[in-house]
């Protein structure tokens, strides 16, 4: 199917409290633009170098997520631009995120990222860790980030059940915590398992190759 079909399918599929972040990395420019042409505005990228050379180069009203893990020293070459980090994995990360956040006159929207998987490879930090970092902000530690919700991935597996009960941790900690102050996002859900992520309370879902298409390599 073409990318306006897959487009279409896909948001055909979202109730209208889900937001849709268009997964655009390793595809390019053009490709990016049709799905910009088509109405798409909030694009999401795993690599600071590769978002620095699409942001430059495509309209500057795209509202760019980075969605991947975010090395400390690569936060200062994108504090001015852009709309959320939705990777936040470690208070280190988050303080260097203030610190530029400052630097740049604004305030950073952010997510954290809960590591809810089973698998060793996934980034992430423990439920503990979030409530305490979490904690931290209702105290003022971080006054240029917004903490504006979590989000996390569940294991690559056929385990339907495995991945609901994992889906289950981060929409749980997400109540919680909203019971100490609203959050808004819950970011759950990409091309393979985003339907369940929605029926397991997600609001915003991460879709790149089923729109994209599957990539070659």
């Amino acid at each position: 199917m073409s990318i306006y079909q897959n487009y279409q399918d896909i948001i055909s599929q979202l109730p209208e409290n889900v937001k849709l972040v268009t997964v655009s990395k390793t595809n390019p420019v053009e490709k990016i633009r049709e799905v910009y042409d088509l109405g798409q505005r909030a694009f999401g990228e795993n690599k600071v170098q590769e978002l620095l050379e699409k942001e430059s180069v495509l309209p500057n009203d795209i509202e760019w997520h980075l969605i991947g893990h975010l090395q400390t020293n690569k936060v200062k070459y994108i504090a001015g631009f852009v709309a959320i980090i939705e990777s936040i994995d470690s208070e280190k990360l988050l303080k260097e995120v203030n610190k530029e956040a400052l630097k740049n006159n604004r305030k950073i929207n952010i997510l954290l990222q809960v590591k809810i998987a089973k698998e060793d490879t996934k980034f992430g930090l423990t439920v503990d860790e979030a409530k305490d970092i979490f904690n931290n902000y209702l105290n003022g530690n971080y006054p240029n980030i917004e903490i504006k919700g979590l989000m996390g991935m569940a294991s690559f597996v056929d385990d339907e059940i495995q991945i609901r009960e994992e889906f289950s941790i981060l929409k749980n900690l997400f109540d919680e915590l909203s019971e100490l102050k609203p959050l808004e996002t819950l970011s759950m859900g990409m091309s393979g398992d985003f339907p369940l992520a929605i029926k397991c309370g997600s609001n915003s879902v991460r879709v790149g190759s089923a729109i994209f298409g599957e990539r070659n390599y």
